[in-house]
């Protein structure tokens, strides 16, 4: 298993990465913030260790919401010397999936570390989304249809996924601004209008038979059928 460290601290990130290769995974460490981003953000990871507080300008917290922004569903553990009730619920609100204070003892942390991962490969089947000849590889951010890699940019392929876990659902605009730019308001603009018709281009244009239709007055939907 590769797992990406996030720790500042050289006691406590000797401590963690020491304990991973003893028990026989691969543990890659970063220092700060900003390195620690662009890593997670990056490259594939079974399962992130993640500090809370972290030099650089880049703290614990941006991380994890930026990876989720860009749907990356990588377990992530947060561990931080804030061992507030408030502190707890803001990591897990953030999108951590644990938190444990230090100081810990590296056998919690495994056990922890051993249930996101057992978490992770019972909904593996979640990994994967199809809809007729089209496919989203969850864990690699991939499209395909009929075979041919489909090039999607973040946001496009954030739109396509919800889409096709509501398909046969006509899904509204509101639905689209709250789940895929994080606007819970209406900005007015024809945001939508433009992602879905390059979307559209880019998964229907050379392939049959068309999955995105427009439902006039309401929204969209992607479904095989007319």
């Amino acid at each position: 298993m590769r797992c990406l460290v996030i720790e500042d601290e050289a006691d406590t990130a000797r401590y963690i990465c020491n304990g991973i290769k003893e028990a026989g995974h691969t543990a890659t460490l970063v220092r700060d913030g900003v390195n620690g981003l662009h890593l997670a953000s990056n490259e594939y990871w079974d399962v992130i260790i993640l500090d809370r507080m972290l030099p650089g300008g880049v703290d614990g917290l941006s991380i994890i919401s930026t990876i989720r922004h860009l749907g990356k569903t990588t377990p992530v553990l947060i561990l931080s010397a804030l061992a507030s009730l408030d502190e707890r619920v803001r990591g897990l609100r953030a999108g951590g999936d644990d938190y444990l204070t230090k100081p810990f003892a590296f056998s919690e942390l495994l056990a922890r570390w051993e249930a996101l991962l057992r978490r992770a490969t019972t909904s593996e089947d979640s990994r994967e989304l199809s809809v007729a000849d089209l496919r989203l590889d969850l864990r690699t951010r991939r499209a395909e249809r009929a075979g041919k890699t489909i090039a999607l940019q973040p946001r496009e392929f954030r739109l396509l996924e919800y889409l096709v876990r509501h398909q046969r659902q006509v899904v509204t605009r509101t639905m689209l601004l709250e789940a895929v730019w994080d606007y819970y308001f209406d900005p007015q603009t024809n945001v939508i209008d433009v992602q879905i018709s390059r979307l559209r281009r880019k998964i229907d244009k050379d392939f049959s038979p068309p999955l995105l239709h427009t439902v006039r007055g309401i929204g969209y939907l992607i479904s095989a059928d007319a």
